[in-house]
């Protein structure tokens, strides 16, 4: 998703730090806190400030590694190493191998990369060998069979549809529990075809929080290919985008049995690039270039390396390491008592938590409710908020008015309840006292759109 331009960088302090925040990223009057003017920030599942440490590794990059990477003098050999130095930090981060992280401009770019990897490798092991497969169908065994769910994030679901629409690709979208909310094992199982090459599904929902059983998907997948592989099929191929999860619980690539996983910076307090982990890179999972250049990132992912940001990213990926349950416990503890607030002050009946399902985990952070009323459409609770600054969904949508999210639609929540839904996703530094000053600030936006009637 979009960030949010910039705006409400005042939590750039993680809890229990003594850093000052730069002030260019601090909001008008944020400081001052019964100033009409003050902010405060919840929309973290768009975008996050940068930590200050963050900030410090890429101004020390840009001052001393500004070589070019692949020279050998001072300033090139520095910058080689900052690169090697995050991209240890990163496999740390997702327990898996450094030599199997490369780096991208972002979620969108390592997500592309994974699906059109697919489609490239089926194509070359088509015209090198064929596969049993074939004779299943010759139309289907012409092109690579895809399956994903109803919710995932646009750079899966468009690159997949616009691959349907081409006719280059087949997909199947499956669809999420109305009682779980997550997309159920049996569905995916149920829906694989001798021509599917890839299951990609997300490790968190960017709107709702609910996370999905990506591991027992992984355990399924890995004994069906034992049948496959038995059978001359190919093995199928298991992807997770965990641009969500990443900083807010333990995310490691061996309990979730994936072979590419999606890492987005700007997500965990890091700048706006990304990463993608192929699992034995170029051994085990192939990995087809979309980009072809220089020769960087081993050719799989070709141009000068962004020196800078790859520091920033390194930093961001080390303060999870050391810091990950801490912000766990600090985000669901102020997420919990928002709910407590919203309820306490609206009443149950009136507050749908559209993101709790019975007995299913969900991000430590994230928020997703409506407040029921006919006039309490989630943009316009939005725009009566002198305060707040959150989003209705996914930033991505932000310009569709008032229709609901179409995420929620599929997680079964009614058309008028989703259409007043409002995602709150607090951060590492938000506090109770903000939560306080949200609730109060929703209560006197519901009372203006009532008033108005």
């Amino acid at each position: 998703s979009p960030g949010s331009r910039g705006a409400g960088m005042e939590a750039a302090v993680a809890p229990g730090r003594d850093v000052p925040a730069p002030a260019a990223s601090q909001p008008s009057g944020c400081g001052k806190h019964n100033s009409p003017e003050r902010k405060v920030y919840m929309d973290y599942n768009a975008t996050t400030p940068l930590e200050p440490e963050v900030i410090q590794a890429m101004t020390e990059a840009m001052w001393e590694a500004w070589g070019n990477p692949s020279s050998l003098y001072p300033a090139g050999r520095k910058a080689k190493d900052i690169i090697n130095a995050a991209r240890e930090s990163l496999a740390k981060m997702i327990g898996g191998k450094p030599q199997d992280i490369i780096f991208t401009s972002g979620g969108t770019e390592s997500n592309n990369l994974v699906i059109h990897s697919v489609v490239k490798h089926f194509h070359a092991n088509q015209t090198s060998k064929g596969h049993a497969g074939e004779h299943h169908s010759p139309v289907e065994g012409a092109k690579p069979h895809f399956i994903t769910s109803l919710v995932e994030h646009d750079s899966i679901r468009l690159p997949l549809e616009h691959l349907a629409e081409e006719q280059v690709a087949a997909v199947t979208f499956v669809p999420v529990s109305k009682v779980s909310g997550q997309a159920e094992v049996d569905d995916i199982l149920a829906a694989v075809r001798p021509t599917t090459r890839l299951v990609t599904i997300m490790l968190a929902n960017n709107e709702t929080g609910v996370v999905m059983p990506v591991p027992e998907i992984s355990q399924r997948i890995k004994a069906l290919n034992q049948e496959r592989v038995a059978t001359g099929l190919p093995p199928i191929l298991m992807h997770t985008d965990a641009a969500q999860a990443l900083g807010k619980q333990r995310v490691d690539v061996e309990d979730l049995g994936v072979d590419f996983l999606t890492i987005v910076g700007h997500k965990f307090y890091g700048p706006r690039i990304g990463a993608l982990y192929v699992r034995g890179l170029g051994e085990f999972t192939p990995l087809y270039p979309m980009l072809f250049g220089g020769g960087q990132e081993r050719n799989f992912r070709p141009g000068t390396e962004n020196t800078p940001m790859i520091a920033g990213l390194g930093k961001a990926a080390e303060l999870v390491i050391q810091n990950c349950e801490a912000y766990e416990a600090h985000m669901r503890d102020i997420r919990d008592y928002l709910e407590e607030r919203l309820e306490a002050e609206f009443g149950q009946k009136r507050i749908h938590l559209n993101s709790q399902f019975p007995g299913t985990q969900r991000l430590p952070n994230t928020c997703n409710f409506s407040i029921r009323g006919p006039r309490l459409q989630g943009h316009e609770v939005l725009a009566q908020c002198r305060v707040l600054l959150a989003s209705v969904g996914a930033a991505c949508h932000s310009d569709h008015g008032d229709q609901p999210s179409p995420v929620l639609l599929n997680y079964g929540i009614p058309f008028d309840v989703a259409r007043n839904a409002l995602r709150l996703s607090v951060g590492r530094s938000t506090t109770r006292a903000e939560v306080d000053l949200v609730v109060q600030d929703l209560k006197q936006a519901v009372a203006q759109l009532e008033n108005q009637a």
